[in-house]
Parts: C-alpha cells; sequence; structure tokens
C-alpha cells in the first residue's frame, strides 16, 4: 500500500510525541504539527481505517505494528539525514528542516549510500 508523505509524519508525530510523554492525544499531535485539531481528527480516521493506528476510549491513540514500522522508517531516516548535515556544517535547525523535507522522497538506495557514507565518517563501519 502507497501511503502519502502527509500520513509519514503524522505517524513520526505520533511516534516522537509517544517516546517524549508516554502518551497521545489528537490535541497533542494538532500542537506538535501546528494544525487544527479537525483537520488532525480527519487524518486519524483515515489512518485508523487503514489499519495504521488504534484509538481507545479515552482517545488515546497508539501505532499498530503496521503504523510502527512506517514511523520508526521515518523517524530513522529523519535521524540518519539530520546528522549527516550537522556533520557537513549545517545548523542543526535547518538540518532537521531538510531532513524532513527529503526523508520521504529519497530513494532507499540514496539513503543507504548516505548512512553508510556517515557511518564511515563517524569511524563506525557500515
Amino acid at each position: 500500500m502507497e501511503i502519502h508523505e502527509s500520513a509519514e509524519d503524522y505517524l513520526e508525530t505520533i511516534l516522537v510525541l509517544k517516546e517524549r510523554t508516554g502518551q497521545v492525544r489528537s490535541i497533542d499531535i494538532a500542537t506538535e504539527m501546528n494544525y487544527t485539531k479537525p483537520s488532525i481528527s480527519v487524518a486519524m480516521k483515515k489512518l485508523r481505517e487503514n489499519g495504521f493506528i488504534e484509538m481507545d476510549r479515552e482517545g488515546f491513540i497508539k501505532l499498530t505494528a503496521a503504523g510502527y514500522e512506517i514511523a520508526s522508517n521515518i523517524y530513522n531516516r529523519h535521524k540518519v539525514l539530520t546528522s549527516f548535515f550537522v556533520s557537513l556544517g549545517v545548523d542543526e535547525k535547518v538540518a532537521a528542516e531538510d531532513a524532513c523535507k527529503i526523508e520521504h522522497d529519497l530513494s532507499e538506495e540514496t539513503f543507504e549510500k548516505i548512512r553508510e557514507h556517515a557511518m564511515k565518517a563517524a569511524g563506525q563501519g557500515a
């Protein structure tokens, strides 16, 4: 199933918020992403219908296995790319913004080569 960039961003945000606070509600996502609550509600409904999240009766959101896989993949790309750009001398805030822009569109081949290069540069091997 093809998933859109916006859905990847929502899933990544859910993962980050869960790690940061331990629990996630729609309002937390709206605040974090600076979106309106109604737009988040629509997005969460679509993610739930597609099997990427579950929501309990209290409104707490949990990633399903499929949602977690996508979220962790995107978040990993974000962290690797941000770190790589910082190692090139890019300001950390700019690096994070740029990583967010390309983390969805970069081919797996190119991402792996960047990751390998970054690991070698850090002396960690591939």
